[in-house]
Formats: structure tokens, sequence, C-alpha cells
């Protein structure tokens, strides 16, 4: 296959005008909620196997994760802060009723309590229900290497220990480097990478020496619907065991979070939300009201320069990999098989920054490769596609978030313009198991 840089489920290239911002862009991307380094046709079951019932130019490369992470400091921090104002309440309060009980000099007045009663059991579908429900499923995940140490979130996935999270959390220990885990209840664990997947940003640890642990209950990102409540539940800033809620802002929307090995983009079509989501979350759950994990944490927005302005935080504007994709790359990761992704095996670029074509939107296809599905379909240089099945494609990044969507050997309808005339086509997507290319 030729070295030329591919990106995803098509060969995504640099374009004359690569460096402008694609349509409707973004503020400010921030690529990952994780707390970085603090010094220098798919087998879609559920529960996975061996388990037990029960941020575009402007992110940062996956290997390097932007920010500074604050984790145990910045915990320890916040205790310290809250026991003050706690002590300053403690004696406002006090001044505060000797100043108005006239007590007898020498006598300490009486202070009562109401009557203890018993707690109310939450309802089914609260914020409150989930967070009872899934905070046992849901780890703490510090990592240590070469390059510093960072801190993440998890999900269990099976009682013998084995955690799904983001391939950003665990790339900082390298080779060479360590993982440990803090599950729930207060008790800790050593761990190991089981696999990773930079292209979809997700890996699978072993959590060893463990048993009998609660795995999580994975739903289908697929019923999501924008204006869903959903809850995200991680370990923001080192600060473990945290529930946000908000809403579904948007799907299938297309995140950018860098450029990989051989030039492969990590793109996805995310799942938008206004829960919030902060460095430290990245690989938790986010889950709907019935408690079902629909989304992995991934990727936060912000409104300032990182690089200038230290770690970014939540501004209503976070984004999860939806579980439906990544689930049968993650039954391959736990099976120890390299993960494969879709591939028509083309080169793109955004239709609108092509000279000439400003009005227009779409993907741009700059070059086909021999042999792929797409020269299989027809599809030729200089066709713009707009449209794969029903999803609409606006941009590059579009086109390879939803080509992410499918697994190699599905079938898809994609619909392109030639000449100014628009024509449909069927495509078998290939698979990348056998190429750098994807």
């Amino acid at each position: 296959m030729s070295n030329e840089p591919p990106y995803g489920g098509e060969d995504q290239q640099p374009g004359p005008e690569w460096n402008q911002e694609p349509p409707a862009p973004p503020a400010s991307w921030s690529p990952y909620a994780f707390s970085a380094p603090a010094s220098p046709g798919s087998d879609d079951t559920r529960p996975l196997p061996g388990s037990t019932p029960g941020e575009h130019p402007m992110y940062a490369a996956p290997e390097r994760p932007q920010g500074r992470m604050r984790g145990k400091g910045l915990a320890a921090s916040v205790v310290a802060a809250s026991l003050l104002v706690g002590g300053a309440a403690g004696v406002g309060g006090a001044a505060i009723w000797t100043s108005t009980h006239d007590t007898p000099a020498g006598s300490s007045p009486v202070l009562t309590q109401a009557g203890s009663s018993t707690a109310q059991t939450a309802a089914t579908g609260s914020i409150e229900k989930v967070a009872q429900n899934v905070l046992p499923s849901v780890v703490m995940i510090e990592v240590s290497g070469a390059n510093g140490s960072g801190s993440g979130s998890g999900i269990i996935l099976s009682g013998d220990g084995k955690i799904l999270t983001n391939n950003h959390v665990v790339a900082l220990a390298g080779k060479g480097g360590s993982l440990s885990v803090s599950f729930n209840d207060g008790s800790h664990a050593k761990a190991k990478i089981l696999g990773t997947d930079p292209l979809t940003d997700t890996a699978v640890i072993q959590a060893e020496g463990v048993s009998g642990l609660t795995p999580a209950t994975l739903g289908h990102s697929s019923s999501l619907q924008v204006g869903q409540g959903v809850v995200a539940i991680g370990s923001p800033f080192g600060l473990d065991a945290t529930v946000t809620s908000g809403i579904v802002s948007a799907l299938d929307r297309p995140v950018d979070v860098g450029t990989v090995s051989q030039g492969n983009a990590t793109v996805y079509p995310a799942i938008q939300t206004d829960a919030a989501i902060n460095p430290g979350n990245s690989g938790g759950p986010l889950v709907n009201l019935a408690g079902e994990v629909v989304g992995i944490d991934a990727a936060i927005q912000t409104a300032t320069n990182t690089t200038t302005s230290g770690e970014p935080g939540s501004i209503g504007l976070g984004f999860a990999i939806p579980i439906d994709e990544v689930l049968p790359i993650v039954q391959e990761m736990i099976k120890g098989q390299t993960p494969t992704h879709a591939r028509l095996g083309i080169g793109v670029e955004n239709a609108s920054s092509t000279a000439g074509t400003t009005s227009s939107e779409g993907a741009k296809i700059q070059k086909v490769d021999a042999g792929s599905a797409a020269e299989s379909a027809g599809l030729k240089a200089g066709d713009v596609i707009t449209k794969v099945d029903g999803h609409l494609i606006t941009s590059s990044d579009s086109l390879v978030a939803t080509i992410r969507s499918y697994r190699p050997g599905d079938s898809v309808t994609v619909t392109y313009t030639r000449g100014g005339a628009s024509h449909t086509v069927q495509a078998t997507l290939d698979s990348d198991a056998q190429t750098t290319n994807s």
C-alpha cells in the first residue's frame, strides 16, 4: 500500500487549504478529558465474553495529551479548602447563636436534632438510582511512565477485572510504565494492558488478582435521542466517584482528536452532552437513566487556548464515543486480536475548502486506492460524497466518522456528485486488517 497519510475509513489528506477551519468549526477543542502528565456486521452481544451477568488541527496528538494533571494534589487542595470553609462556618454559627440567644452565664445551650429517619429509596430512573447502580462499576486509573503520570477512568466489563477505558489514558504508560486501578469500595489493584486501538481511542486493561467485581450494563447508543437525560461518572481532576448529569445535546458529531500512526486520524461520530466532563473523566461511562452504558467519555471542548491558559474545564460541551460503534473492537481486544476497521479506500478533503467550490459541502475524493471498495463501486477522484446511507456528509471528518461507525463487510449506499449530477452506488466496505491504511 502507499505511504500517503490515510485518515480512518478513508485516507483523509491535507488539501490546498487544509489549515483552514472546517465548516461550522468549534470555538476551541481540547483533545481529551484526561488528567495529563504532571512531570517530564458485528458480534454485538451484551454482556461481553468473560463477563458475569449482574479535539482538526487544534487537537493535540493522543500520544502527548495537553494540559497538566492536578490529580491528588488538586484533590488534597479541595479537601483542605472544604475544611477551612467548614471551620469558618462553625465559628460564625457559634457567634450568631450566642448573640441571639440569652443563655445564663456558665450554662450551655441544649442543641437538638430532628429525629433520624429511614433514607428514602431512590426512584427508578432518577440520577440518584443511576449513581447507586453504576458507581460500583466505575474505576479510577492511575498511570505512570517515562514521560510522567496521569489519571483517568474506566468501566468494569467483567467480574474478573477486564476494564474498558480510552487509549489516551493508558498510552502514557508506554512499554515500561505502570497502571493501577482504584475501585469504588476503596480497594486497589495493579493492571496490565490487554489491547489498544488508537483509531477509536479505546483500550482494555486487566486488573490483576481480583474477582467478584460488578460489571457495568451495556446499553445501545443507537437508541439515544437528542434531549434524553444522561449521567457521566468518573474521576475528574483525580476526584474519584464523581457524578454529573445533563442531556444528549447532539448525536453523530464528528470529533477529530488528532493523528496517530501511519497518519491515520482518530475521528468518531460522538455523542455530545452538556453533562460536565473534565480532565480525568476520560474512559468513564456516559449512561442513560436506566443505568446502561451508552458511551465512553473521551473529549471536551473549551473556550480558551489550553496551551497558554493551563488545563481546560467543562463549558457544557463534552463528547463520548458511542458504545455500539466500538463494542466489536472491544471484543477483539479482549480476545487478544488486532482491532479491525471498515475501509472505503479513498483519500479525501473538504469539498468546501477546494478553490471554486466554496458553496458546496461534502468530502471530495482526491484519490482512489487500487482494489478498494471505492474502486469496485466506480468512485473516482473528483467525486464529492454527500451522503452515506442516511448520513449527510458535510466534510472529510464527517465521512471518516461515518465510515468508522460501520464494520468490514457492511454494504453502504454512497451518494456523490460528478459533473454537477448526483449519483448513487452500493459499496461493500473493506477491512484494514491487511493494510496500514484504514
